[in-house]
């Protein structure tokens, strides 16, 4: 299976630039699935939930999601990208995975990062994994992978792969992702934003690029630069995730102590 990663600078606002570039870029690209950054239609400083909402848009039928959908179709390839979602009166800090024949799925955003609690609901479906065919695919969102849990839950559900977009901004994620593969034998592919937004008088955000696909023993078998714009792409081995043997008597699986996995309390 070939998957990609493209990391680029979002305009903040500006819907069909963005959408305009990410249609230009991937109409040179060849590959099975396609991870895009985190809210890469819209940007990410947001100042006003007025703004959220007007910038958001519906899924499956929102602008970004039909568009990128038409990609999909036309160079028959699978993109997971992260969107601004409004349900209602809500919004969600959202990532679609989308295919051939259309909207494949939809999750929803666990864990918000700082100003993100002030403009999105937290998701509340958890995590799930899709059969593509050649993989299967679980998707997590930027500030997920602080939490070991995220991963865990999408491998214990099968994933073989973890998209993963984002617009990192702490410098630790490139790192833990190895470790994310290593504890879970599985693919990761985060694709992550570069440049800086500096709206409404707050602090600057400087993200951190470092893209990478690593694999289930930990190696970055891709990676970007923190400046580096385009598309990578790498063959994988998929059959190389459903092994969960770490040595001859160490399977990953059966080896775990779920009964003893419990909350530690001091004892009087």
């Amino acid at each position: 299976m070939k998957i990609g990663i493209f990391q680029f600078f979002s305009k903040f606002g500006e819907k069909e630039y963005n959408l305009n570039r990410i249609e230009n870029v991937l109409t040179h690209v060849d590959a099975d699935l396609l991870v895009l950054p985190e809210l890469c239609t819209t940007g990410y400083q947001f100042i006003s939930r007025k703004e959220v909402h007007d910038l958001s848009e519906s899924i499956p039928d929102g602008e970004s999601t039909r568009r990128l959908m038409a990609i999909c179709r036309r160079k028959k390839m699978h993109i997971a990208a992260g969107v601004s979602e409004r349900n209602g009166d809500d919004c969600y800090n959202t990532s679609v995975l989308l295919g051939p024949e259309g909207y494949i799925g939809t999750y929803r955003k666990i864990h918000l990062f700082d100003e993100e609690k002030l403009w999105f609901q937290p998701g509340t479906e958890g995590f799930q994994v899709w059969d593509l065919g050649p993989a299967k695919v679980g998707m997590m969102i930027c500030f997920d992978w602080i939490f070991p849990e995220s991963a865990r839950s999408l491998a214990l559900a099968g994933a073989d792969l973890i998209c993963h977009p984002s617009n990192l901004v702490l410098p630790f994620c490139p790192d833990a992702m190895i470790t994310r593969s290593v504890e879970n034998r599985v693919f990761t592919a985060t694709a992550n934003r570069i440049g800086c937004e500096a709206r409404g008088g707050k602090s600057p955000l400087n993200f951190t690029g470092l893209s990478q696909v690593t694999d289930p023993s930990g190696n970055r078998m891709i990676q970007f630069g923190s400046e580096e714009e385009g598309v990578k792409t790498v063959r994988i081995d998929v059959t190389l995730a459903r092994n969960k043997h770490i040595t001859s008597r160490n399977d990953l699986w059966e080896d775990r102590r779920e009964e003893l996995y419990q909350e530690t309390r001091n004892k009087k």
